[in-house]
This record gives C-alpha cells, sequence and structure tokens, in this order.
C-alpha cells in the first residue's frame, strides 16, 4: 500500500520558518510529479509547489520567494521549506504523487501561523 507521510507542520510565529517533510513508500518520489497541497475550512484544496519528474518546479503566486520544494532520491522523500509565514499561510498541508493518471495523497499536516 502506497503511503505518504507528512510531518513537521506546527505551530510558528510569523516571520518563521516551518520545513514539512514527505515520506514516500511503495513508489519512488523521483518517477512522480510530487507537489503540496494546502487547504482551509470552506475552501478548495489549492496547490502550493510542485516537483516534477524532470525537476522543474512551479509555485503559487502567494509564495514565491518564501517557500521552495525540494526531492531527496536517497531518502525518498519530498520537503517543503516555508520561510517568511503570514497568518494567511495557515492551512492544512498535503503531499501529493501524480503519475499519468494515478494521484496519491497523505493525510495531511496542520500549520498555524499566529502571533
Amino acid at each position: 500500500q502506497v503511503q505518504l507521510v507528512e510531518s513537521g507542520g506546527g505551530l510558528v510565529q510569523p516571520g518563521g520558518s516551518l520545513r514539512l517533510s514527505c515520506a514516500a513508500s511503495r513508489i519512488i518520489v523521483n518517477n512522480y510529479a510530487m507537489g503540496w497541497y494546502r487547504q482551509t475550512p470552506g475552501k478548495q484544496r489549492e496547490l502550493v509547489a510542485l516537483v516534477t519528474v524532470g525537476g522543474t518546479t512551479n509555485y503559487a503566486d502567494s509564495v514565491k520567494g518564501r517557500f521552495t520544494i525540494s526531492r531527496d532520491n536517497a531518502k525518498n522523500t519530498v520537503y517543503l521549506q516555508m520561510n517568511s509565514l503570514k497568518p494567511e499561510d495557515t492551512a492544512v498541508y498535503y503531499c501529493n504523487a501524480q503519475q499519468w493518471s494515478v494521484n496519491y495523497w497523505g493525510q495531511g499536516t496542520q500549520v498555524t501561523v499566529s502571533s
């Protein structure tokens, strides 16, 4: 059974940093487009950052220059480094792996940015 396990969420003050991790099992992250999405109550899940199989990265405009997605093939893990966090970054963050029509999701990790 494929598993994507997120970790690293928590409570942080505005301007602070967090690093989210997504550890994958039974898939090889290098063979998938790996993404981080986030969702707040009453809103649709939105793409935050994506790294393609070829290594190209894409970011939502709202996080460009602050967030960085990376992939460690040796650890089969994807990261999201989040700097200069803002209250509007508060959400549940989900890891996603996509290959053609196949999609896998993690269980999500809560990020709360508040003073």
